[in-house]
């Protein structure tokens, strides 16, 4: 687990969502969260536009995951999951030591969700470190 994003990711736990949200002043989604906490943890994201709340693709959020050169890996070692909340409705999630933050649209903030994932992870990924990240 990467602690620098797990700790980040928390600091923004409360925060107000709103869909494409990037400014933890205005509001973050899943997307944002995951950026954002990149960023507090020394990482520079490249983050993607025009994705909708809905849909039955996760063709969406996977360029994220290329362009910022995350490492593939199964669900138990990632520091970001993709998951499927409903058939139609990919979400991304970081992992911390005992559980995710999100970015919960239906409560309208980022939330803490503790234990075990209640959806299906479809993809995992590693997030480099600062200097990995560089060096890319």
């Amino acid at each position: 687990m990467n602690a620098a994003l797990a700790t980040a990711a928390m600091q923004l736990v409360g925060t107000r969502f709103r869909l494409h949200g990037r400014d933890p002043a205005t509001g973050l989604d899943c997307v944002g969260v995951v950026a954002e906490a990149m960023r507090r943890a020394g990482i520079a994201p490249v983050t993607p536009a025009g994705y909708r709340l809905r849909n039955a693709s996760v063709s969406g959020l996977l360029p994220f995951a290329r362009a910022n050169h995350f490492e593939p890996v199964g669900a138990a070692e990632a520091d970001v999951l993709l998951v499927m909340v409903n058939p139609v409705q990919p979400h991304l999630v970081v992992r911390t030591s005992e559980g995710f933050v999100h970015a919960h649209a239906g409560i309208g903030r980022v939330t803490y969700l503790s234990g075990t994932l209640p959806w299906p992870a479809t993809s995992g990924w590693r997030v480099p470190s600062p200097k990995q990240a560089i060096g890319n």
